[in-house]
């Protein structure tokens, strides 16, 4: 799939790194999927890092911390987690991206939206860190205009949008900083779904979306 907007350099080294809040890792993760350019870059990033850890001088541990990590060495390996993120033969149709499909199935039709406003509905789906949401759009809806207190992370996953830093088509991924404020709009011949992350609330400027925020978690 060829992608016009990436996730900034930063945020692809954090996520190489594993520092990125688990809600932003799984919208990088999903666009990784689809982006050789930004997969080679992280695992460019990934193989300096691990020759910077080489480099490092080794330092020598107590014997009891060698013991404990022998005796973890040791421990037999479960199986059952590997297998939970297999996706047998059978499975390989559906049209949502495969690391989120061990946690909501296939197909996007099977979901239940929750409606927020008329031609908008989402879907709120598990972070431990941050928070991470489907998002449906009618075409031609706009979002309210907003900003944020945090980084925010949006991936195209079918249709597109536009706002003020440009349009975004299924692949894209809009890497939005706490400076920005924008209002997205679907286009109008097709609806758009969003692979939506935040790490901090939403700042509405209307009075209508500061009200219902916390009802739907933004």
């Amino acid at each position: 799939m060829s992608c016009n907007h990436h996730p900034d350099d930063s945020t692809l080294l954090s996520y190489g790194a594993g520092s990125l809040p688990d809600a932003l890792s799984m919208v990088v993760a999903c666009h990784l999927a689809v982006c050789d350019d930004c997969h080679d870059k992280v695992a460019h990033a990934e193989q300096i890092g691990l020759r910077l850890m080489e480099q490092e001088p080794v330092e020598s541990i107590s014997k009891s911390s060698r013991d404990w990590m022998l005796a973890m060495l040791d421990e037999p390996v479960e199986e059952v987690c590997s297998e939970t993120w297999k996706t047998p033969e059978a499975d390989l149709d559906g049209d949502i991206p495969e690391p989120l499909r061990p946690m909501i199935g296939q197909w996007f039709s099977d979901l239940h939206w929750r409606t927020m406003a008329p031609g908008m509905k989402q879907f709120i789906l598990p972070a431990s860190q941050g928070k991470l949401r489907l998002l449906k759009i009618a075409p031609g809806t706009f979002m309210p205009s907003h900003g944020h207190s945090g980084s925010e992370l949006t991936l195209v996953l079918k249709g597109s949008y536009s706002d003020e830093l440009g349009r975004f088509s299924a692949g894209d991924v809009a890497d939005v900083d706490p400076d920005m404020t924008h209002q997205p709009v679907a286009d109008t011949h097709e609806g758009c779904i969003c692979l939506i992350a935040t790490d901090g609330p939403l700042r509405f400027k209307g009075l209508v979306p500061r009200l219902l925020q916390p009802f739907f978690q933004l």
